[in-house]
């Protein structure tokens, strides 16, 4: 239901019940209230909308990179501070749930095998292994090897030492200035994303939600106005 819609339309048929019927009491009633709930309703509209000859109007679109920037610094300066990341990396529970899993199993760690079938080709038991079919006598190795080392670096990355050394490493100051660079370059790109439309869609839609008493109050308390007024000439 359009609160706004609905309190011009009731302050409306005052203001035509009043002067049909020659009532100046029901008339001043709905002339005040349909004057308060436009005037506000106006004003919130003006927050969006260009309006020719009402200065300030349309102030969203028009402050559209102030808008940006101050959600930026928002974001910087109330969130991902250096006191709130460091917090963060505090609680045993930020860094128990950083899972490198995921990481691990897209790493190709076929190189690895390959220089270590090397390796072992160019040691003191290159001739032995050219006894045996050379380095192809390996190739059967590799998924399992992949496998185990995979396995391992999963168990090395989940243990608590080695969070503990992660979390003394981010925490060097320069490793936290540069984690908040990067924060700050993700939430510029992500801000230069947005256009105006789409800034005054998302305020527009929040406001009018939760503003729009605005109006229906203007509507009330300009007709209470309005009877005060009518009484007051009776």
């Amino acid at each position: 239901m359009n609160k706004s819609l609905v309190t011009n339309a009731l302050a409306a048929i005052f203001v035509l019940v009043g002067y049909g019927f020659s009532l100046p009491i029901v008339f001043n009633v709905g002339l005040f209230a349909l004057s308060g709930a436009i005037t506000n309703w106006l004003a919130v509209y003006m927050l969006f909308e260009k309006v020719p000859g009402l200065y300030g109007s349309g102030v969203v679109p028009s402050r559209f990179e102030e808008f940006k920037a101050g959600i930026a610094h928002l974001m910087m300066n109330q969130f991902f501070t250096t006191e709130n990341i460091d917090r963060f990396l505090s609680e045993k529970e930020g860094l128990t749930n950083f899972d490198l899993a995921p990481v691990i199993d897209k790493v190709d760690l076929a190189p690895s095998f390959d220089a270590l079938v090397n390796t072992v080709a160019q040691s003191s038991f290159g001739g032995m292994l050219a006894m045996f079919g050379g380095t192809e006598a390996l190739v059967p190795l590799k998924e399992p090897f992949i496998e185990k080392m995979k396995a391992s670096l999963v168990e090395l990355a989940n243990s608590e030492k080695f969070h503990e050394l992660l979390k003394e490493e981010i925490e060097q100051p320069k490793m936290m200035a540069d984690l908040q660079s990067k924060i700050a370059n993700i939430v510029e790109q992500r801000l230069n994303e947005l256009t105006p439309q789409m800034v005054k869609r998302i305020v527009q839609e929040m406001i009018e939600t939760h503003l729009g008493w605005l109006v229906v109050w203007g509507g009330v308390f300009g007709g209470a106005i309005g009877l005060v007024a009518a009484l007051l000439q009776g």
